[in-house]
Order: structure tokens, then sequence, then C-alpha cells
């Protein structure tokens, strides 16, 4: 039992080393600059490509992709995209037809042509539907208001 002990004392001390010696090197706290960001970006890329993450550098991680993401949330917010706008870019992007994306998300070939040319408004159906055939979140297609 007492060995059991030391060995979990010993692990627990090696983890709060590493996730020292992280925070010294990137202290978490918020982020205030683009230089700070670039930085934590690249801190990131590099834990990311590790596999062997202990404990407390996948902690590390977590939190400092938080504050990334509430800076650049802040700092460069991105513009709000209509669905339709979604609707597009995702077609585009993957190299789809109008014919290809209402066969594959079930809705009907003259709907995904109003809607993108804006003469037909996404429903809750059809959100669900597009969501389904693209794998993503439905979220995707509401404008952020």
């Amino acid at each position: 039992m007492a060995t059991e002990k030391m060995n979990n004392t010993r692990s627990r001390s090696s983890e709060d080393r590493r996730f020292l010696d992280l925070n010294q090197c990137f202290p978490l706290r918020p982020i205030r600059t683009d230089k700070e960001l670039a930085k934590a970006n690249a801190i990131i890329e590099e834990l990311s490509l590790r596999d062997d993450l202990s404990r407390a550098e996948d902690d590390y991680l977590d939190v400092l992709g938080d504050i990334v993401w509430k800076y650049e949330n802040e700092a460069h917010p991105l513009p709000s995209i209509s669905g339709e706008d979604m609707l597009r870019h995702l077609v585009e992007a993957r190299g789809l037809t109008q014919a290809e994306v209402a066969r594959g998300a079930k809705v009907a070939e003259p709907t995904i042509s109003a809607i993108l040319v804006g003469r037909r408004l996404l429903n809750r159906n059809r959100i669900a539907a597009l969501g389904r055939y693209f794998e993503v979140s439905p979220a995707l297609f509401l404008a952020a208001e």
C-alpha cells in the first residue's frame, strides 16, 4: 500500500512538473496581443502533433485552446454568414452539384436551387437533412445574430 501511494505521488509530481514547465513557457492567462496569439498557436500546434501527451499536457492544451478561442472571437470576430451562404460554400468546397446534394440530403433539387438563389428559406427539416448529409452541425446553417 505504501509503495502504491509513493508511485502515485511520483506520478502526480511528474505530471505537475510537466504542467508547470508548459505554463512557464507560455503562462495560462488572457491573451492580449496577436504576438501572444502566434506564440500560443505555435505551442498548440506542437502539442497537437504529439500522440504521447500526459494528462497534464492534455489539460494544458485544453485550457490554452479555450484562451485562444476567446481572444480570437473578441479580437478577430468572423462575420455572420447566412445559412444559404454556408450551403453554397459547402457545395462549392466539396465540388458537388445541386443534384448530388439534393439526392444525398433527400431534399428536392428545385428546393436546393431555390434556397441558393434566395427564393426559399432553410427550415428545420432542411437544416437537419443538410447537416446529416454534409456531416456537420446543423448550427452551421443558422446565421449568428
